[in-house]
Protein backbone atom coordinates (compact mmCIF):
# COMPACT_ATOMS: atom_id res chain seq x y z
CA UNK A 1 0.00 0.00 0.00
CA UNK A 2 1.05 3.24 -0.66
CA UNK A 3 -0.15 6.87 0.36
CA UNK A 4 0.38 9.60 -1.53
CA UNK A 5 -0.73 13.26 -0.08
CA UNK A 6 -1.53 16.35 -2.35
CA UNK A 7 -2.23 19.80 -1.45
CA UNK A 8 -5.60 20.48 -3.55
CA UNK A 9 -8.04 18.35 -5.40
CA UNK A 10 -6.77 19.95 -8.08
CA UNK A 11 -3.59 18.83 -8.28
CA UNK A 12 -4.60 15.36 -6.83
CA UNK A 13 -6.29 14.82 -9.73
CA UNK A 14 -4.03 16.36 -12.52
CA UNK A 15 -1.62 13.46 -10.44
CA UNK A 16 -4.59 10.93 -10.80
CA UNK A 17 -4.88 11.77 -14.84
CA UNK A 18 -1.23 11.47 -15.27
CA UNK A 19 -1.07 8.19 -13.55
CA UNK A 20 -4.17 6.84 -15.52
CA UNK A 21 -1.81 7.46 -18.42
CA UNK A 22 1.34 5.84 -17.16
CA UNK A 23 -0.76 2.25 -16.90
CA UNK A 24 -2.90 2.80 -19.72
CA UNK A 25 1.00 3.16 -21.79
CA UNK A 26 2.32 0.61 -19.56
CA UNK A 27 -0.85 -1.79 -20.12
CA UNK A 28 -0.74 -1.04 -24.27
CA UNK A 29 2.75 -1.49 -24.76
CA UNK A 30 2.64 -5.56 -22.79
CA UNK A 31 -1.01 -6.51 -23.71
CA UNK A 32 -2.27 -4.68 -26.68
CA UNK A 33 -4.60 -3.02 -24.26
CA UNK A 34 -6.05 -1.17 -21.12
CA UNK A 35 -9.16 -2.76 -19.13
CA UNK A 36 -10.35 0.20 -16.68
CA UNK A 37 -12.93 0.48 -14.24
CA UNK A 38 -13.82 3.92 -13.81
CA UNK A 39 -15.41 5.39 -10.83
CA UNK A 40 -18.51 7.71 -9.69
CA UNK A 41 -17.92 11.27 -7.32
CA UNK A 42 -16.51 14.29 -7.60
CA UNK A 43 -13.16 13.91 -7.17
CA UNK A 44 -13.12 11.21 -10.26
CA UNK A 45 -14.91 12.99 -12.47
CA UNK A 46 -12.15 16.43 -11.82
CA UNK A 47 -9.40 13.48 -13.09
CA UNK A 48 -11.82 12.54 -16.26
CA UNK A 49 -12.10 15.99 -17.24
CA UNK A 50 -8.31 16.97 -16.92
CA UNK A 51 -7.73 13.66 -18.89
CA UNK A 52 -9.54 15.08 -21.42
CA UNK A 53 -8.64 18.61 -21.44
CA UNK A 54 -4.48 17.37 -21.27
CA UNK A 55 -3.62 14.30 -21.92
CA UNK A 56 -5.90 13.09 -24.47
CA UNK A 57 -3.35 12.63 -27.11
CA UNK A 58 -1.37 10.48 -25.18
CA UNK A 59 -3.50 7.25 -24.87
CA UNK A 60 -4.03 4.95 -26.79
CA UNK A 61 -8.09 5.22 -26.78
CA UNK A 62 -9.07 3.03 -28.89
CA UNK A 63 -7.44 -0.03 -27.09
CA UNK A 64 -9.11 1.09 -23.61
CA UNK A 65 -11.52 -1.60 -22.75
CA UNK A 66 -13.99 1.21 -20.28
CA UNK A 67 -15.77 -0.70 -17.48
CA UNK A 68 -17.39 0.70 -14.54
CA UNK A 69 -17.12 -0.40 -10.59
CA UNK A 70 -20.77 0.17 -9.75
CA UNK A 71 -24.12 1.89 -11.41
CA UNK A 72 -27.01 3.23 -10.15
CA UNK A 73 -30.54 1.78 -11.10
CA UNK A 74 -30.99 4.49 -13.57
CA UNK A 75 -31.22 4.49 -17.31
CA UNK A 76 -27.77 5.81 -18.66
CA UNK A 77 -28.91 9.48 -19.38
CA UNK A 78 -30.32 9.90 -15.89
CA UNK A 79 -28.64 12.88 -14.09
CA UNK A 80 -27.09 10.53 -11.34
CA UNK A 81 -25.68 7.91 -13.64
CA UNK A 82 -21.89 7.47 -13.42
CA UNK A 83 -22.37 6.07 -16.80
CA UNK A 84 -23.22 9.28 -18.04
CA UNK A 85 -20.98 11.26 -15.72
CA UNK A 86 -18.27 9.98 -17.40
CA UNK A 87 -19.27 10.44 -20.64
CA UNK A 88 -19.89 13.63 -20.38
CA UNK A 89 -16.63 14.32 -18.70
CA UNK A 90 -14.48 12.12 -21.16
CA UNK A 91 -15.80 9.13 -23.14
CA UNK A 92 -17.62 11.68 -25.54
CA UNK A 93 -14.18 13.74 -26.02
CA UNK A 94 -11.87 11.29 -26.75
CA UNK A 95 -12.06 8.37 -28.99
CA UNK A 96 -12.42 5.48 -26.62
CA UNK A 97 -12.54 2.27 -27.56
CA UNK A 98 -15.39 -0.39 -25.87
CA UNK A 99 -17.56 0.94 -23.28
CA UNK A 100 -19.10 -1.46 -21.00
CA UNK A 101 -21.70 0.08 -18.93
CA UNK A 102 -23.75 -1.87 -16.54
CA UNK A 103 -27.14 -1.16 -17.56
CA UNK A 104 -28.88 0.35 -14.49
CA UNK A 105 -32.05 0.37 -17.46
CA UNK A 106 -32.64 -3.33 -16.33
CA UNK A 107 -34.17 -5.07 -13.09
CA UNK A 108 -31.52 -5.24 -11.08
CA UNK A 109 -30.44 -8.68 -10.46
CA UNK A 110 -30.82 -8.68 -14.62
CA UNK A 111 -28.43 -5.88 -14.82
CA UNK A 112 -26.03 -7.72 -12.45
CA UNK A 113 -26.00 -11.21 -14.33
CA UNK A 114 -25.32 -9.37 -17.70
CA UNK A 115 -22.76 -7.71 -16.43
CA UNK A 116 -20.88 -10.47 -14.74
CA UNK A 117 -21.25 -12.87 -18.13
CA UNK A 118 -19.62 -9.70 -19.95
CA UNK A 119 -17.03 -9.85 -17.77
CA UNK A 120 -16.70 -13.73 -17.69
CA UNK A 121 -16.91 -13.70 -22.01
CA UNK A 122 -14.21 -10.56 -21.88
CA UNK A 123 -11.45 -11.44 -19.41
CA UNK A 124 -12.16 -15.50 -20.20
CA UNK A 125 -10.49 -15.83 -16.20
CA UNK A 126 -11.94 -16.50 -12.82
CA UNK A 127 -11.80 -13.58 -11.40
CA UNK A 128 -11.07 -10.86 -14.12
CA UNK A 129 -7.78 -9.51 -14.04
CA UNK A 130 -8.41 -5.43 -14.51
CA UNK A 131 -5.12 -3.34 -15.39
CA UNK A 132 -6.76 -0.61 -13.16
CA UNK A 133 -9.44 0.09 -10.87
CA UNK A 134 -10.40 3.54 -9.95
CA UNK A 135 -12.39 3.64 -7.01
CA UNK A 136 -13.56 6.83 -4.15
CA UNK A 137 -14.67 6.49 -0.77
CA UNK A 138 -17.70 7.92 1.16
CA UNK A 139 -17.81 9.49 4.38
CA UNK A 140 -19.05 6.15 5.56
CA UNK A 141 -16.50 4.24 4.23
CA UNK A 142 -18.20 2.62 1.62
CA UNK A 143 -16.16 2.13 -2.30
CA UNK A 144 -18.07 0.79 -5.02
CA UNK A 145 -21.26 0.47 -4.15
CA UNK A 146 -20.00 -1.84 -1.41
CA UNK A 147 -21.81 -0.16 1.84
CA UNK A 148 -21.14 -0.58 5.32
CA UNK A 149 -23.22 -3.81 6.69
CA UNK A 150 -24.82 -4.45 2.97
CA UNK A 151 -25.25 -8.01 1.54
CA UNK A 152 -22.88 -7.79 -0.73
CA UNK A 153 -19.44 -8.10 1.62
CA UNK A 154 -20.10 -11.15 1.74
CA UNK A 155 -20.16 -12.42 -1.35
CA UNK A 156 -17.46 -14.41 -2.74
CA UNK A 157 -19.00 -16.55 -5.50
CA UNK A 158 -20.19 -13.82 -7.39
CA UNK A 159 -18.51 -10.90 -9.54
CA UNK A 160 -21.22 -8.57 -9.97
CA UNK A 161 -24.37 -8.42 -7.53
CA UNK A 162 -27.36 -5.99 -7.07
CA UNK A 163 -26.51 -4.53 -3.62
CA UNK A 164 -29.82 -3.13 -1.37
CA UNK A 165 -29.12 -0.38 0.54
CA UNK A 166 -31.66 0.28 2.91
CA UNK A 167 -30.30 3.65 4.22
CA UNK A 168 -30.58 5.28 1.06
CA UNK A 169 -33.70 2.85 0.09
CA UNK A 170 -32.07 2.03 -3.56
CA UNK A 171 -29.94 -0.82 -4.73
CA UNK A 172 -26.84 -0.27 -6.50
CA UNK A 173 -25.14 -2.29 -9.20
CA UNK A 174 -21.38 -3.48 -7.64
CA UNK A 175 -18.52 -4.99 -8.34
CA UNK A 176 -17.63 -7.40 -5.87
CA UNK A 177 -14.43 -7.60 -3.58
CA UNK A 178 -12.92 -10.59 -5.38
CA UNK A 179 -13.03 -8.50 -8.92
CA UNK A 180 -11.71 -5.44 -7.11
CA UNK A 181 -8.39 -7.71 -5.41
CA UNK A 182 -7.68 -9.34 -8.44
CA UNK A 183 -6.86 -6.22 -10.62
CA UNK A 184 -3.42 -5.19 -11.20
CA UNK A 185 -3.96 -1.78 -9.39
CA UNK A 186 -6.31 -0.13 -7.25
CA UNK A 187 -6.17 3.87 -7.26
CA UNK A 188 -8.40 5.31 -4.17
CA UNK A 189 -8.93 9.32 -4.90
CA UNK A 190 -10.31 10.92 -1.83
CA UNK A 191 -10.73 14.70 -1.43
CA UNK A 192 -12.76 16.58 1.20
CA UNK A 193 -13.04 16.60 4.65
CA UNK A 194 -15.87 15.65 4.71
CA UNK A 195 -13.94 12.00 3.91
CA UNK A 196 -11.35 12.86 7.14
CA UNK A 197 -12.90 10.47 9.38
CA UNK A 198 -13.57 7.32 7.15
CA UNK A 199 -10.08 7.79 5.69
CA UNK A 200 -8.47 7.44 9.13
CA UNK A 201 -10.30 4.61 9.90
CA UNK A 202 -9.61 2.67 6.83
CA UNK A 203 -6.02 3.26 7.16
CA UNK A 204 -4.71 3.25 10.39
CA UNK A 205 -8.08 2.10 12.33
CA UNK A 206 -9.05 -1.28 13.50
CA UNK A 207 -12.53 -1.14 13.01
CA UNK A 208 -14.32 -4.25 10.84
CA UNK A 209 -14.56 -3.83 7.12
CA UNK A 210 -17.99 -4.08 7.64
CA UNK A 211 -18.31 -1.15 8.99
CA UNK A 212 -15.80 0.49 6.38
CA UNK A 213 -15.81 -1.66 3.52
CA UNK A 214 -12.93 0.04 1.71
CA UNK A 215 -10.91 -1.88 3.96
CA UNK A 216 -11.77 -5.04 2.08
CA UNK A 217 -9.85 -3.97 -0.91
CA UNK A 218 -6.86 -5.51 -0.77
CA UNK A 219 -4.94 -6.38 -4.16
CA UNK A 220 -1.38 -7.83 -4.41
CA UNK A 221 1.13 -5.18 -3.40
CA UNK A 222 -2.03 -3.45 -1.78
CA UNK A 223 -4.18 -0.10 -3.36
CA UNK A 224 -2.77 2.82 -4.15
CA UNK A 225 -4.55 5.85 -1.94
CA UNK A 226 -4.11 9.49 -3.58
CA UNK A 227 -5.59 12.14 -1.10
CA UNK A 228 -5.73 15.82 -0.79
CA UNK A 229 -4.56 17.51 2.50
CA UNK A 230 -7.99 18.02 3.59
CA UNK A 231 -9.02 14.65 3.34
CA UNK A 232 -5.80 13.25 5.60
CA UNK A 233 -6.21 16.05 7.92
CA UNK A 234 -6.80 13.58 10.72
CA UNK A 235 -3.96 10.59 9.70
CA UNK A 236 -1.28 10.11 12.23
CA UNK A 237 0.91 9.62 9.66
CA UNK A 238 -0.10 11.47 6.73
CA UNK A 239 2.63 10.98 3.35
Amino acid sequence: MSVHLFETPERLAGAAARAFVERAEKATAERGRFAVALAGGSTPKATYEVLARDHAGRVDWPNVHVFFGDERTVPPDHEDSNYRMAREALLDRVPVGPVHRMRGELPPDEAAASYEEELREFFGAEPPVLDLIMLGIGGDGHTASLFPETSALEVTDRLVVANPVLKLETIRLTLTAPVLNAAREVVFLVAGGGKAEALEEILEGDADPRAYPAKLVRPPGGPTWMVDRAAAGLLKRPA
